[in-house]
C-alpha cells in the first residue's frame, strides 16, 4: 500500500489514481476489476469519476475488501436546484472530498465570468459543508492560459473563492497553459491538498499523455514542493497502453516518495 512516512516523521502523501484513466478498461471490464488491478499495483487509494456499473453500497464494500480509501471524487457543478441530489449520492459513497472536474474556458473569459464562477462554487462548497464535506477545484490549461490584466484567471478564482476550497492542481495541465508547476504547487502550501500528476510532452493539449518519468514534466521537483495529502496519477490519454502507463507511474512515484 502506498503510504509512508518521512525521515522527519511526517506521513507521506498517499498515492492514488483518478479511475478517468482507466474508463476504457472499467467500461469493457467493470468497475470492480479495475480496482481489483489498482489495489494491487499498490495505490492507497482512488478517484472516483463516476460509479459505471456499481452500485454506491457495492462500491463502498468493494473498497473495504480491497483496503483502498476513497481519496475524492469528481463531480459536476449543477445548479443550486440540484445541490441536495448530488450531495446526497456523493455522501451514499462515503464521499469527504468532492472536486468539481472542470467549469468551461468561457467561464474565465474575463472578471465577471470569473466572478460568477467563484459564486457557484462557494454555494455548493457551503452546501457541501453541511454534508461534513469539503469541495475542491480542478485546473485544466485554460484557466492559466486566460490572464485578465496580467493575472492568470486561476490566480483570480481562488482569490474569490471560500478559504475553505481547495485546490487540485493538475500541475501537467497548469504548465500546457504557462503557469510553473513548482512555484504555484509552492504557492498554494496547504490549499493544495490533492495534487494530479501526468507527463507528455507539454505541447498541444490534445497530444498523448506518458508514464510519469518518460515526459517532460519534472516530477521530482514537484514532489520536493508538494504538501499534498495526495499524489494522484491522471493521464486523460495515453501515448501507450494506459494500464501499463498506470502502473509505471505508481512505481516512480514509490521510488520518489
Amino acid at each position: 500500500m502506498s503510504t509512508g512516512v518521512t525521515k522527519g516523521g511526517v506521513a507521506a502523501p498517499a498515492i492514488g489514481i483518478q479511475l478517468y484513466s482507466l474508463r476504457e478498461r472499467i467500461a469493457a471490464m467493470g468497475l470492480a476489476h479495475v480496482l481489483e488491478e489498482v489495489a494491487a499495483m499498490g495505490f492507497a487509494g482512488v478517484e472516483l469519476a463516476g460509479l459505471h456499473d456499481l452500485s454506491a453500497a457495492t462500491f463502498r464494500d468493494t473498497l473495504a475488501r480491497l483496503g483502498l480509501q476513497l481519496a475524492a471524487a469528481h463531480v459536476p457543478l449543477p445548479d443550486r436546484d440540484g445541490f441536495t441530489a448530488l450531495l446526497d449520492a456523493e455522501a451514499a459513497i462515503g464521499a469527504k472530498r468532492i472536486v468539481v472536474a472542470f467549469q468551461p474556458p468561457e467561464c474565465f473569459a474575463d472578471a465577471p465570468a470569473i466572478a460568477g464562477t467563484a459564486q457557484r462554487l462557494n454555494a455548493l462548497a457551503a452546501a457541501a459543508r453541511r454534508y461534513g464535506m469539503t469541495l475542491g477545484y480542478h485546473n485544466h490549461h485554460w484557466e492559466f492560459a486566460s490572464r485578465i490584466d496580467g493575472r492568470p484567471a486561476h490566480d483570480i478564482l481562488f482569490a474569490d473563492l471560500d478559504p475553505a476550497v481547495f485546490a487540485e492542481i493538475d500541475t501537467y495541465w497548469a504548465r500546457v497553459g504557462g503557469a510553473d508547476p513548482v512555484a504555484l504547487v509552492t504557492g498554494f502550501a496547504g490549499r493544495a491538498s490533492l495534487l494530479h500528476l501526468k507527463d507528455g510532452p507539454l505541447d498541444d493539449p490534445r497530444s498523448p499523455m506518458t508514464a510519469l518519468g518518460t515526459g517532460r514534466m519534472d516530477i521530482p521537483a514537484l514532489l520536493a514542493v508538494s504538501r499534498a495529502a495526495w499524489h494522484i496519477v491522471e493521464l486523460d490519454r495515453c501515448a501507450t497502453d494506459m494500464l501499463a502507463a498506470v502502473r509505471a507511474s505508481h512505481a516512480f512515484l514509490a521510488r520518489h516518495a
